[in-house]
């Protein structure tokens, strides 16, 4: 989470059911975060065990699939509204309606205001005029190409649906979370802009997404059983991690000639706390994949207000000088649409800081389609590696991120060190945060009894998967694969009547 945390606490492994507030002490973010984690992870366990790995309520099984061939146009799909699990997670597929202005009488309805009857609808089943269906243009559902948190591009050929049937039709759901940079209404106005935004969120993103069949693995002409083994497979191979890497701190060399800000027997050199996070940038093996890092767990962005070339205004260029911009900074420019899609981009440096105009001159134009369109609320996220004679890494990948290298101890800065352990596969997203204290000169990392740390997997993004439909085209054009589940509970006088028999 590229939240502004003090340090993630929540561990599965050590059962604990809720976290006691006592009278006097300091109130922590970690702490109120425990909490939060510990009532989902519990609240999702239940929900996996009674409903299974996906599913979803009888009456209101979200998600169900209609084909529409393009014919002239694009194909498209209709993702049609309810709810659904995948591995305890809730997700909802109505799609919410436009609301009507004050004073202007719903679409359809009569002057009267009594209620209107389409003569070409009846049912409400989204009939035309000749009786056929059109679930894709009604505009009460959710399509392929407007899901909300999809951004498919017509124009990338690799967003579209596949020219070959069959082919798979799944829900990819993940967690992010969300700032004030992305959603303004998370701020609260009366505390003024020269206050910090408060509390984060975390929001749950679904993507109704294609997969080719040639790419499942199943047998010619399957049955509805053996799509869905064949994809379980196909999902387990993704979403298990394959890397590990591990922190620890050293003290660097000559630190005996720096002024006596820590005490000389830390390995933390640092002068304050840092939640430090290193998190995958371009994915692949380690001949191919690269890495970006901060030291304020990637929390400090700065809102765009416009883009022009290479300089970009900024809605504010920071609250301090710890949280500010500066010649020589890694910098990335990301909207909603880059942050759901999971794509990663150029790293920029930015060379001139203009305070008055609350502008910063960036070393190259970022790239097309990021950045440029307001209801998408670009921002800037600065990283922490700073080019060769700074503070940070050095040793720069050409897109402005760090080449990953394993089976070896790497430098980031004031003695905290990394380690990738070789043979690991890198996904972007990917990311391990370790929080660094000048109290005891080290970071919190867990430890083998000889004091050696541990590796350890990545924190995200955590991607869970269920298969929705098979489209084969033509007159049998989808088969359903989604499970549906009833209530458990029954009347009273039901059960004691079976009882009784």
């Amino acid at each position: 989470m590229h939240a502004d945390l003090s340090r993630v606490t929540f561990r599965p492994a050590k059962h604990y059911s809720g976290v006691l507030a006592q009278q006097g002490r300091v109130q922590l973010d970690a702490d109120a975060n425990e909490q939060t984690a510990i009532t989902q992870h519990q609240a999702r366990t239940l929900a996996a065990d009674l409903i299974g790995q996906h599913g979803g309520p009888h009456g209101a099984t979200g998600f169900r699939i209609d084909y529409c061939p393009g014919e002239n146009k694009l194909d498209n799909l209709a993702v049609h509204g309810g709810r659904y699990y995948v591995d305890g997670i809730l997700c909802d597929a109505d799609r919410p309606s436009a609301g009507t202005p004050a004073g202007q009488a719903p679409t359809g309805t009569p002057p009267d205001g009594s209620a209107a009857t389409d003569e070409t609808d009846p049912d409400g089943s989204g009939g035309d005029s000749g009786g056929e269906p059109r679930p894709c243009t009604d505009g009460t559902v959710w399509t392929y190409w407007d899901q909300p948190d999809a951004y498919r591009d017509p124009e990338k050929p690799a967003d579209r649906l596949p020219a070959q049937f069959p082919y798979l039709v799944y829900l990819k759901v993940w967690e992010r979370t969300v700032t004030a940079a992305e959603d303004p209404e998370i701020r609260e106005v009366a505390l003024g802009a020269a206050l910090p935004d408060t509390a984060a969120r975390i929001k749950t993103v679904w993507q109704v997404l294609p997969l080719a069949g040639t790419d499942l693995g199943a047998p010619a002409d399957p049955t509805a059983d053996q799509v869905r083994t064949a994809f379980r497979t196909w999902a387990d191979a993704h979403r298990t991690p394959t890397a590990t890497a591990a922190f620890r701190t050293e003290r660097p060399e000559r630190s005996d000639d720096e002024p006596c800000l820590t005490r000389p027997d830390h390995r933390y050199r640092g002068p304050e706390n840092q939640l430090y996070r290193v998190e995958i940038h371009t994915g692949g093996t380690a001949g191919t994949a690269t890495f970006k890092w901060s030291r304020e767990n990637g929390s400090v962005v700065f809102p765009v207000a416009a883009l022009d070339g290479t300089w970009v205004e900024l809605a504010t260029l920071g609250n301090d000088d710890k949280l500010d911009l500066g010649a020589g900074d890694r910098v990335e420019l990301a909207d909603s649409a880059y942050t759901s899609r999971g794509e990663p981009a150029d790293l920029l440096r930015v060379e001139e800081v203009d305070l008055p105009g609350r502008r910063v001159r960036l070393n190259a134009e970022p790239g097309p389609g990021t950045g440029r369109l307001p209801g998408l609320h670009p921002f800037l996220r600065r990283w922490d590696h700073r080019a060769p004679g700074g503070r940070g890494t050095a040793g720069h990948h050409r897109n402005g991120a760090l080449k990953l290298v394993e089976g070896t101890w790497i430098d980031l800065e004031d003695g905290i060190q990394l380690w990738f352990e070789p043979g690991g596969r890198y996904r972007p997203g990917d990311h391990w945060a370790a929080p660094a204290r000048t109290a005891t000169g080290t970071v919190e990392w867990p430890a083998a009894a000889d004091g050696r740390p541990l590796l350890q997997p990545p924190a995200g993004v955590e991607a869970h998967y269920a298969p929705l439909a098979w489209v084969v085209g033509g007159e049998s054009a989808v088969t359903d694969l989604r499970y549906t589940f009833r209530p458990l509970a029954a009347p009273i006088e039901h059960i004691e009547g079976a009882a009784r028999d």
